[in-house]
């Protein structure tokens, strides 16, 4: 099954029309609030609510002539409204309705995220649960290293997007701000109440202290999760792209009928939708950096973050959200195979049980040094030589006089050493609900 990423509803948050819409909103928002504290006349509430409209068209014919796109807007707006449209925009300036909006954009798009979050969890815990006792040999260094399950692989992986999903509260909280205090933030033209009524009515926070802007760093501290999240979909992709290797062959991406993955060599299986996410992750970690440049502004304001912003909100946002799709559907037909993992992990023929055994002569009397000594002895002439570790140990009457063949076998139990691994499955998703 190959998904088909299709997300209007994403598309149309940051198309002109939504972005529009969402400038509107804040307007009609205004007016609302002020005509609540008497400050409008009620029926010329009701006129800009009924009335107030706008065609994409039409503004780009304007700003083509003022060459500014808000009051390109406003003198759209004016006219579908009539005479009552000077109640609209009264005593705001350009950022107050464009940080307001964007907060709303910033909303809507994260709400998509949050999906796309929760549901990578989903399948991560699922599958973790699937192989919680599914052997497979740990690997640091790319070396072999101790037996774990793949089930813990994928269960460390789930308590990180768990992580990520409050992360990403966090930060939409943050970004999820406007302001209405006025040119340089200092509430000449519209009391604070009019900003508290307006940015609670549309279900944002605002901005306590402000200058002609939202402050940068709420955007920054966004994008730099947007990042984080997307390195963590990286981190996964390249484990599944390692396991995949044909040396190793302990999963594979879910290869179609009829697929295809060479020009050249009809035999190949490439795992090229895991390699797709750990591009994307390049472009998306290169935004946050964009995002920390966006944060140092001239004094009160100057307009350098706003085409910046224009490309990385939406790009982040729609990449990121992309990645989260294809990786849970990577997660959800992920074929692996068991049998593969087991051979991979007696393929050092009882190597990975040497740390176990090496504690097992230490509890028994033997110093460290000694234990160790005896232990790696047997472990390179295995290494080099070929062999079973375990018949060596077995054969060594110094190790025999420490511990009996019970000790010795249960040093190379694989039950032993995965005994601790329901009670990592238990805390770990305690902790996630």
């Amino acid at each position: 099954m190959i998904e088909r990423y299709t997300r209007p509803k994403l598309a149309e948050i940051w198309s002109d029309e939504g972005r529009y819409r969402r400038w509107l909103d804040v307007e009609i928002a205004v007016c609302e609030v002020r005509g609540e504290r008497g400050e409008i006349p009620a029926d010329a509430v009701h006129s800009i609510r009924e009335k107030a409209s706008f065609d994409v068209a039409r503004i780009a014919e304007i700003e083509g002539e003022v060459r500014h796109d808000v009051i390109a807007f406003l003198t759209n707006v004016a006219e579908h409204v009539g005479p009552d449209a000077r109640w609209v925009h009264f005593g705001m300036t350009s950022s107050d309705v464009l940080d307001t909006a964007l907060a709303l954009q910033i909303r809507d798009a994260g709400a998509l995220l949050r999906e796309g979050v929760t549901r990578g969890a989903e399948e991560l815990r699922r599958r973790a649960l699937e192989f919680r006792h599914t052997a497979c040999i740990g690997r640091t260094h790319g070396v072999h290293a101790e037996p774990t399950t793949f089930g813990l692989k994928l269960l460390v992986f789930h308590a990180e997007m768990v992580r990520n999903a409050a992360r990403l509260e966090a930060a939409l909280a943050g970004a999820c701000v406007g302001k209405l205090s006025g040119a340089v933030g200092t509430f000449a033209h519209l009391p604070p109440e009019v900003e508290e009524g307006v940015c609670t009515r549309l279900g944002i926070g605002f901005e306590t202290a402000a200058t002609q802007v939202v402050q940068r760093d709420r955007h920054a501290h966004l994008v730099g999760v947007l990042a984080l999240i997307a390195s963590s979909l990286d981190k996964i992709a390249v484990e599944f792209r390692h396991l995949a290797r044909t040396e190793v062959r302990e999963v594979e991406e879910e290869f179609g009928e009829g697929q295809k993955g060479s020009s050249a060599m009809p035999h190949k299986r490439n795992p090229w939708r895991l390699e797709n996410v750990s591009g994307l992750a390049r472009v998306l970690r290169g935004t946050a950096v964009a995002a920390l440049e966006n944060m140092a502004l001239w004094h009160e304001r100057d307009i350098s973050n706003s085409s910046v912003e224009r490309m990385i909100l939406p790009d982040a946002t729609a990449t990121l959200d992309f990645m989260l799709q294809r990786l849970a559907g990577l997660v959800e037909t992920l074929v692996v195979h068991p049998d593969r993992m087991r051979e991979n992990l007696e393929l050092t023929r009882g190597l990975a049980f040497s740390g176990t055994l090496l504690l097992a002569l230490a509890g028994k009397g033997a110093s460290r040094e000694d234990a160790y000594r005896l232990v790696q002895g047997h472990a390179m002439e295995t290494w080099d030589h070929g062999g079973d570790f375990r018949d060596r140990v077995l054969g060594d009457a110094e190790i025999t006089g420490l511990l009996s063949k019970e000790e010795i076998e249960r040093a190379f139990s694989l039950d032993e050493a995965l005994h601790h691994v329901d009670a990592i499955f238990e805390r770990t998703l305690e902790d996630a609900t």
